[in-house]
């Protein structure tokens, strides 16, 4: 009895009503008259036709649904031979396509079957009430003709609509929403017409010519068949060039604003992300190469980003230019981070002809990524939020993703700005010289500011640690290009020049006696808590509290730097050292008050 109750649920309760209601129906009109001997070579004529048919159906070019001309064959055969003929060819049919289709499941053999009952009976009761005459097409009575074929079309529609509420969980709302699209409604009033038409051309045939008539049909129908084909074929190839960018394969901007203004007007309370993505210094490859090899790398970099998305549920476009965008539906921003890294990190490790001219001597982007907020104003609002966090993204050295937030990282130090911009263009020599410098400057001054705000600092305390933090690197301005960008390890006289840049940075901020303040940082953040570092080996509270700080700082951002082709520390790894080498290396007092903001504010990264 258990087994019987799980099973009867409302759609399988519904099927058995349906099937119940046809098989009533059927047992009223049985036995079926079919008459003399020429009628069977009709019905087999009309099995084989529908068989057939139910094969070689036409497409509607607007939806890419089919169009089966089987409904087409059972009206005419209403009109002209009643309703045994027809019912006869839907039982014999039926099992015939039963043993051809084995492998469907046999209720929905039997539900198609009970359906079509239902839809051919009640025509044929419908037409005969409205005047309708068996055996000859009379034009005078076409409206009877037309309500038929409109009652058979509505119980379709109605029988086919309740199994949907009842098979789905959605709301009936929903159902009906998306059956009565302007596109559904469209193809279902085409449906209705070419019916219409071919039953009667049908009758017209057979009633002059049976066997014959229904070749003509036939032949008639299969050509459709084959030009509806050909012309959906043709109207996706211009419906994809219409949506794809030429060069590289990805939608193009047009089509990427319309699913996002799709997916913001269906959004209700779904999380979404969308990322921009912007290829780094694409305008000194193509001086540097040529437009052809530019074009190159833009149709390889959307090969490379096809094939990043080709397994989720992510829609990649070329923006414009040597802009990219991605909208990532169901995506948290932290988990959109992820992925934008990820991938930017593969990005870089990808090898491609020209790209020693890069300042990186490698491929890569910038990126800028907003989350879909409720309330948010459009498209354009969340491609706004998206594009100023991408120019946040640049202005730190590019190579980057950067997440938007509202008055955070946009405003940051708002107290000290003149000296950040002053100093900032002090850095700015690096990107000529050294990225990686520039770069690492740059990350170290965010992380500095945001330790600034753990640590109980005065605010004199707080400016000099997140200026010191952006100026530490100076010194390296004076040593040779060869030795900053070596890859290989430092030999020892290299070495020994690299550990100068703390003496030379104390030379270039000390000429201009501004930042002197700054100086102990800029000097003295290679001093090590046991007394180890230089270039004076300090040790302890010798060493000033701002460069025991920003020595805890430096060497995390050190260790997380990435490289191009080199495996660097992953944030787990980098505080796991940072644990180890604590009391040693690192003062213990700042360590755990720095691990705990990295966990706090770049969650995301750690563990990944």
């Amino acid at each position: 009895m258990s087994v019987i109750i799980l099973v009867l649920n409302s759609k399988n309760l519904y099927v058995l009503f349906i099937v119940g209601l046809s098989t009533l129906l059927f047992a009223l009109h049985v036995p079926l008259q079919v008459g003399e001997l020429s009628n069977w070579v009709l019905i087999y004529t009309v099995i084989g036709a529908i068989l057939l048919l139910n094969h070689f159906k036409i497409i509607l070019p607007l939806t890419g649904n089919s169009l089966s001309m089987d409904s087409a064959i059972y009206l005419a055969c209403i009109f002209l031979f009643g309703l045994n003929i027809p019912l006869m060819v839907l039982l014999l049919s039926s099992l015939i396509y039963f043993l051809i289709r084995y492998d469907l499941a046999w209720w929905k053999h039997l539900f198609n079957i009970a359906n079509y009952s239902i839809m051919i009976i009640s025509a044929y009761y419908v037409f005969l009430l409205t005047g309708g005459e068996i055996g000859s097409l009379d034009i005078s009575k076409l409206w009877a003709y037309f309500i038929s074929l409109t009652v058979y079309f509505f119980l379709n529609v109605f029988i086919m609509w309740l199994f949907y509420v009842f098979a789905s969980k959605a709301s009936i709302n929903s159902v009906l929403k998306g059956m009565f699209t302007e596109d559904g409604l469209k193809e279902a009033f085409t449906g209705y017409l070419c019916t219409l038409v071919l039953s009667l051309v049908l009758m017209i045939l057979v009633q002059s010519e049976p066997i014959f008539g229904m070749f003509l049909f036939m032949s008639l129908s299969i050509t459709f068949s084959f030009a509806f084909s050909k012309l959906l074929s043709l109207y996706k190839n211009e419906e994809i060039k219409a949506r794809r960018d030429f060069l590289t394969g990805l939608y193009n901007h047009g089509y990427f604003k319309l699913e996002l203004d799709e997916i913001i007007n269906n959004a209700d309370n779904d999380t979404f992300c969308i990322a921009l993505l912007d290829l780094d210094d694409f305008k000194r490859f193509n001086d540097s190469n040529g437009h052809i090899q530019g074009d190159e790398l833009l149709e390889f970099f959307g090969d490379f980003l096809s094939q990043k998305v080709k397994d989720l549920p992510y829609t990649a476009a070329r923006y414009g230019g040597e802009e990219f965008g991605i909208i990532m539906p169901n995506t948290t921003q932290i988990k959109a981070l992820s992925f934008i890294n990820k991938i930017r990190k593969e990005y870089n490790d990808t090898p491609f002809k020209g790209t020693e001219c890069l300042p990186l001597g490698c491929l890569s982007f910038s990126a800028g990524i907003a989350q879909y907020e409720t309330g948010t104003y459009g498209s354009s609002e969340l491609l706004s939020k998206a594009d100023r966090a991408l120019y946040y993204a640049k202005a730190e050295g590019k190579n980057n993703c950067q997440v938007y937030k509202e008055g955070l990282v946009y405003q940051e130090c708002l107290q000290y700005k003149q000296e950040v911009d002053s100093l900032e263009k002090q850095l700015e020599i690096f990107l000529s010289k050294d990225i990686y410098t520039y770069q690492h400057s740059k990350r170290v001054f965010h992380y500095a500011v945001d330790m600034s705000e753990v640590l109980q600092l005065s605010e004199e305390e707080k400016r000099r640690l997140v200026l010191g933090a952006l100026i530490h690197d100076i010194g390296k301005l004076e040593i040779p290009r060869d030795i900053i960008n070596k890859k290989s390890k430092l030999e020892a006289h290299e070495w020994e020049m690299m550990k100068k840049h703390v003496t030379y940075g104390k030379e270039i901020l000390g000429s201009t006696k501004k930042y002197d303040d700054l100086l102990p940082l800029v000097e003295l953040h290679h001093e090590h808590y046991n007394g180890k570092g230089y270039p004076y080996g300090l040790k302890g509270e010798h060493i000033p509290k701002l460069a025991r700080i920003l020595c805890v700082i430096d060497s995390f951002d050190a260790m997380t730097t990435e490289r191009p082709y080199q495996r660097t520390k992953n944030f787990s790894e980098a505080i796991f050292e940072l644990r180890k080498c604590s009391g040693q290396q690192f003062d213990p007092h700042f360590v755990e008050p720095f691990i705990k903001m990295i966990e706090c504010k770049y969650g995301d990264k750690v563990g990944s």
